[in-house]
């Protein structure tokens, strides 16, 4: 129990670490909180820093999501709900950072990692068909919806069909992930409806969502 304790804080310390602050204070001096959306996510950083940076941020908050789980795994490896919640905590500490005064981005990428390592194959459908949607709309928000909506739903899927069972722990943090994401997303949720919703490569400095 004590090293499911030590996983999921270490988690949520290294989902703490936002590269796209890092990286804006690095390359300009600048908190990009302050600047484009005000997201601390790798969409703002693509509109803020360009495109290398941005690419270097999603894949770093990826990274994230996959450490926390196997950070999980190593040391609590007889506890299924250690590696889910650890995933968890990287998310929220990505959300809510320590380091950052808990003024941090929407956890998509951090997300993508941990639930692609959780749960790879309905992580994988779910995000083909999330980027699908990006790639025909350009709504990011859209897309990264999609991703947590139907991952869970691919989990039950993939359940009731008798290929795999992931487990209680993996279904209900997707669950929680889900929620998480749709309350961060909340006034993009708004804005989709309205039509007013920025779309991926946008110059203006509306709140869209973030692959991060």
């Amino acid at each position: 129990m004590i090293l499911s304790v030590i996983a999921i804080a270490a988690a949520y310390l290294l989902g703490s670490v936002s590269f796209s602050v890092l990286f804006a204070r690095l390359f300009k001096g600048i908190d990009i909180r302050n600047h484009g959306s005000g997201n601390a996510g790798a969409t703002n950083t693509l509109r803020v820093l360009g495109k290398g940076p941005a690419i270097l941020v999603l894949a770093l908050d990826i990274c994230k999501g996959i450490l926390a789980v196997w950070l999980g795994r190593w040391l609590a490896p007889d506890y299924d709900w250690t590696p889910a919640l650890a995933g968890l905590a990287a998310v929220i500490g990505h959300n809510w950072p320590l380091y950052f005064h808990f003024k941090g981005g929407k956890g998509i990428a951090t997300t993508i990692g941990m639930l692609a390592t959780l749960c790879f194959f309905p992580a994988l459908w779910a995000g083909i068909i999330g980027i699908l949607s990006i790639v025909l709309t350009r709504y990011v928000s859209l897309g990264s919806l999609l991703f947590v909506t139907l991952t869970p739903i691919f989990l039950v899927v993939y359940d009731l069909a008798g290929w795999r069972d992931f487990g209680i722990a993996v279904l209900t943090v997707s669950i929680l992930i889900w929620a998480l994401a749709v309350w961060r997303h909340r006034s993009n949720l708004v804005k989709l409806k309205n039509g007013t919703e920025n779309k991926l490569g946008s110059k203006s400095g509306g709140k869209e969502s973030s692959l991060g």
